[in-house]
């Protein structure tokens, strides 16, 4: 199982950390190490001072796939779900700084969170509502027509590079709103008006 991540797919939070627009999508893998479901605990890291929640939309791919056209793209998944792409924001702005690969601050053990999966159908994918909440208050709220890459486009991409085989996730890139987290905080996804997931920072 792999867990391939899109970056800078919404163009507000992509200014909010100072990038430019990608004319591409940006990529990035964690290991099957990093998943961590909802309803649990997770633990800040020693290693960050600095740990940031993004909150993104994720699919589940349901049938192997290599060099998928795009509209064909919605046969290869039957259910969407949300997670949170932990991410050690000090750890990345050193690596970038200096051109090295973002593995360590992205792909750390339990930095992907995976809320519960959705059945596809009766979704309008195309303008989807999502968001995070912080200690009861909304910290992050996206809508899927602000993707820069839409899902199918990004699989129909993904699959130029990697095989797509059942079980794999892509988390589909995060909105504006990112901010830090702190010990006792309680995080709550949603889609549109049902909870996705639940998380005590630790």
């Amino acid at each position: 199982m792999k867990i391939i991540c899109v970056g800078r797919n919404y163009k507000e939070h992509a200014r909010e950390l100072n990038n430019d627009i990608p004319k591409e999508p940006v990529l990035f893998l964690k290991p099957d190490t990093a998943l961590l479901r909802s309803g649990g605990e997770f633990y800040i890291p020693e290693f960050t001072n600095d740990l940031h929640h993004e909150v993104e939309i994720l699919v589940k791919i349901s049938k192997v796939g290599k060099y998928i056209q795009p509209e064909f793209s919605k046969n290869y998944y039957s259910e969407i779900s949300l997670g949170i792409d932990f991410t050690a924001r000090d750890i990345q702005n050193k690596l970038k700084e200096k051109g090295l690969p973002w593995e360590k601050s992205k792909a750390f053990d339990h930095s992907a969170l995976v809320g519960k999966f959705i059945p596809k159908e009766n979704l309008n994918l195309s303008n989807l509502h999502f968001s995070l909440i912080k200690n009861g208050k909304i910290q992050q709220k996206g809508n899927t027509s602000d993707m820069i890459f839409s899902i199918d486009r990004l699989i129909s991409y993904i699959s130029q590079f990697f095989t797509l085989k059942v079980g794999d996730l892509i988390f589909t890139g995060t909105p504006a709103g990112v901010s830090k987290v702190e010990e006792n905080d309680f995080l709550e996804g949603f889609i549109e008006e049902e909870k996705i997931f639940d998380l005590w920072i630790r």
